[in-house]
């Protein structure tokens, strides 16, 4: 029987995927942890951990009899900026605490989501290939190349199975954003609904790859229960959703609440989507194990 560690349980991934997982496995085989529990959290099975503390995640992993983990603790782009030494050290650290569970034969699997923001200017912005130039602007999108260089590093070198997904900007509607540059496309449904009205800190014209949550969630559960034998990916797979920009979301939006208005203040934000791709290539997942997005820019609104 399998038993199911996410890190980072409180965050806008983990507050979906826990009850997914819960469904498959059965409540009292997923266990969440993270730093502090939020009030937002329901799931019983909560411990909480700080992940950079090696000794504590392994005490757990034993305790418990985790086989698998979903390592999601992280400091995003925005975020992260603003203190880069305190990102950079969560990101890596707690990284290399769970990929040495793997080394010690302590779990046989692991999730570890990589990000868009491994990307850079010099990347093609259009169909992102899989396989590309990845000069990162931010310590979130340097943390993240190094994370997957790791990744394939200990797949290859100790045998971990390590399963990892691009992620575009993602967007869910049971938790807040997290201090990522796509917040916005989060944020923008919850100021309709409260104000009629949205400030938005990105130009109206910039495209970023996007994806809604039930769509993430399971990309990635299909993904850990793929064949790996079939992946031709080592390190992170591309996995696209939709592209848009504010000024189109904002339309879909009026199409529900026509008194709805937005405006444009750019900020240090607009810096970072302007390095990132505006659509992805993800013909790999396609033809590896399966992958294609069901929700639409409508269908999501």
């Amino acid at each position: 029987m399998e038993n199911i560690l996410v890190i980072g349980a409180s965050g806008q991934i983990g507050t979906d995927l826990v009850p997914a997982l819960a469904e498959i496995y059965g409540e009292d085989h997923v266990y969440s942890c993270d730093i502090k529990k939020p009030d937002h959290m329901r799931h019983q099975m909560f411990i909480q951990l700080d992940v950079t503390h090696k000794n504590a995640l392994f005490d757990v992993i034993r305790q418990y009899k985790i086989t698998q983990v979903y390592h999601l603790a992280a400091l995003l782009s925005a975020t992260g900026e603003k203190d880069p030494l305190h990102a950079w050290d969560l990101n890596m650290r707690s990284l290399l605490n769970v990929l040495e569970l793997g080394k010690e034969k302590l779990i046989k699997k692991i999730y570890w989501p990589s990000s868009i923001a491994v990307f850079g200017r010099d990347t093609p912005k259009r169909l992102t290939p899989q396989f590309t130039v990845m000069n990162p602007t931010t310590v979130y999108g340097i943390s993240k190349v190094a994370g997957e260089r790791w990744c394939a590093y200990y797949h290859e070198n100790y045998g971990i199975d390590v399963r990892s997904l691009r992620y575009p900007g993602l967007i869910g509607y049971k938790s807040m954003p997290g201090g990522g540059t796509t917040d916005y496309a989060v944020e923008i449904y919850h100021k309709a609904l409260e104000t009629g009205k949205y400030e938005c800190f990105l130009d109206k014209n910039t495209y970023l790859p996007m994806m809604y949550m039930p769509d993430a969630i399971r990309a990635t559960i299909q993904l850990m229960e793929a064949d790996r034998s079939k992946f031709r990916v080592k390190s992170s797979y591309n996995v696209a959703g939709i592209s848009f920009s504010p000024e189109e979301l904002a339309s879909f939006i009026k199409r529900h609440i026509p008194e709805f208005t937005i405006s444009y203040k750019p900020d240090f934000r607009q810096g970072i989507a302007d390095t990132w791709p505006q659509s992805l290539d993800d013909s790999y997942a396609h033809e590896d194990w399966g992958w294609k997005n069901q929700y639409t820019l409508s269908t999501m609104t």
